[in-house]
């Protein structure tokens, strides 16, 4: 099942979509796709049997497909094909850090460079949303139990900013540094979450396509490994990491994002994204 939100930033409706690609209104079910929503299995099974005969929604824009979560988690240098880009070892753990939810925009919204921006960088993401509370758990596959669904992600990064201080807040924290959507997939339509193809491209030209299957930690396992450092809580939001093929890593002169670049964002199964930048 495709959840989704429509309408302007800040007043998105709920919504659903149909066999035909239509939105469709859950607001009788639902106030919003949030943590109470995806915690509750028998409301979302009575949206997707129902699905097909709810009023339909008129889908202007689509914003980021689940309501400000409480806790973003990123992971760094999770990809083997990105360390080894890096020139490093792929980490012996997670390496874990935090976004701000006010980052998140919708998959079409614009991505706005930062003041003093040199070196804007795109990153894409599997980004997985927590649907029942999850802590201690040290099962990678009790652990991925606790997963409500799927989205396509943008992990927006400004690496000048990233590694001019101890900590990499600066360079991950700016507004709209994390377009998600178009639609949140459910869990139970993914089989094998290790078996995804993710691509990204800048003004038409490729420059990321990877495969979860490369990861060093599988969502399970980074689960496990944030259950013991923290609670997640359902509509919690963890992205996993990138493949090879950001700007910082490329040959000089490095394509870092300039205004009116447009950049296209898909992971399999969980739609495509397109935003243009800013300055």
């Amino acid at each position: 099942m495709r959840l989704v939100r429509v309408g302007e930033p800040g007043a998105e409706r709920p919504g659903v979509l149909d066999a035909a690609g239509l939105v469709r209104d859950v607001s009788g079910f639902a106030h919003d796709i949030d943590g109470a929503l995806l915690a509750d299995p028998e409301r979302l099974a009575a949206i997707e049997a129902g699905r097909q005969a709810l009023p339909e929604l008129p889908a202007t824009r689509f914003g980021p497909p689940i309501a400000r979560p409480g806790t973003v988690v990123g992971i760094g240098l999770n990809y083997r094909c990105h360390a080894a880009a890096a020139g490093a070892e792929p980490p012996p753990e997670p390496i874990v850090f935090l976004k701000p939810s006010g980052g998140i925009t919708g998959p079409h919204d614009e991505i706005v460079l930062p003041p003093g921006s040199e070196q804007t960088d795109w990153e894409v993401e599997l980004g997985v949303v927590i649907g029942t509370r999850l802590r201690s758990c040290p099962d990678p596959r009790a652990a991925l139990r606790s997963v409500a669904g799927y989205v396509a992600a943008n992990d927006v990064t400004e690496r000048a900013q990233l590694t001019s201080g101890p900590t990499w807040v600066r360079g991950k924290c700016h507004d709209t540094f994390t377009p998600l959507g178009p639609w949140l997939l459910t869990a139970d339509e993914i089989d094998d979450p290790q078996d995804l193809h993710l691509e990204a491209q800048v003004n038409g030209i490729p420059r990321q396509r990877g495969s979860t299957a490369d990861m060093v930690f599988g969502v399970g396992e980074l689960l496990a490994h944030l259950s013991g450092l923290m609670t997640l809580h359902p509509g919690d939001l963890v992205l996993t990491g990138t493949p090879a093929g950001v700007a910082a890593l490329h040959p000089e002169p490095r394509p870092f994002l300039r205004p009116r670049d447009v950049v296209d964002i898909e992971v399999q199964h969980l739609g495509r994204q397109r935003s243009t930048v800013r300055g």
